[in-house]
């Protein structure tokens, strides 16, 4: 049987630390971009069977993709619990999981995407990794860029945007939920093509 748009459905992950005193770090920005989709979806987050995770359901627009949108209740370091468990609940494989993360790595104010390869020391990926036994998902990279002087990688993730980041942030996250509706609807590559930055030669 060959699927149709509307029969598809995926799991978008936001990974963050749970708690209100994590909310607004750089850490959390996964979580930020699907607190976007579930407006698009026009839907809230909720406790579903055992999975350890509150979850928003719903298509953007009739007839589309089915998106489960998920927030993991446990610490950034162990989301691959919630993750595995939240594929086995919806029956869904890895080609179907989407994860939004941030990405030290990555300037402010940029996206990047790619599909499977490593961690990149980015630990709440490799506990997906090993929880589901694969690195083949999808993954939406929000740049925070690298902490300034000498603070350490994780103090500077664990920190709040600062008032001028938060002046843009929602223009990146919007750009961010739209590459995440981009790459369910049209594929990565077109996903890819729009959001990444053209290469200086």
């Amino acid at each position: 049987m060959i699927s149709v748009a509307g029969d598809e459905q995926w799991l978008v992950v936001g990974l963050g630390n749970p708690g209100p005193e994590y909310a607004g770090n750089r850490h959390n920005v996964g979580q930020m971009v699907l607190d976007e989709l579930a407006t698009r979806l026009s839907s809230s987050f909720k406790a579903v069977g055992r999975t350890n995770a509150r979850v928003a359901e719903g298509r953007v627009v009739p007839g589309g993709p089915r998106f489960v949108l998920a927030k993991p209740n446990s610490f950034m370091n162990n989301s691959g619990g919630p993750v595995a468990a939240l594929l086995a609940y919806f029956s869904l494989t890895p080609s179907q999981l989407i994860v939004v993360h941030d990405e030290l790595d990555i300037p402010f104010d940029t996206l990047k995407l790619k599909f499977g390869g490593g961690h990149g020391g980015h630990n709440g990926i490799r506990d997906i990794a090993a929880a589901t036994g694969t690195g083949d998902f999808a993954r939406v990279r929000v740049g925070v860029g690298r902490p300034p002087g000498r603070q350490s990688a994780a103090d500077f993730v664990l920190r709040d945007f600062t008032a001028t980041e938060r002046g843009v942030l929602p223009n990146i996250l919007a750009d961010a939920a739209d590459a995440v509706e981009l790459t369910a609807t049209d594929g990565l590559t077109a996903a890819q093509q729009r959001f990444h930055a053209p290469s200086p030669d």
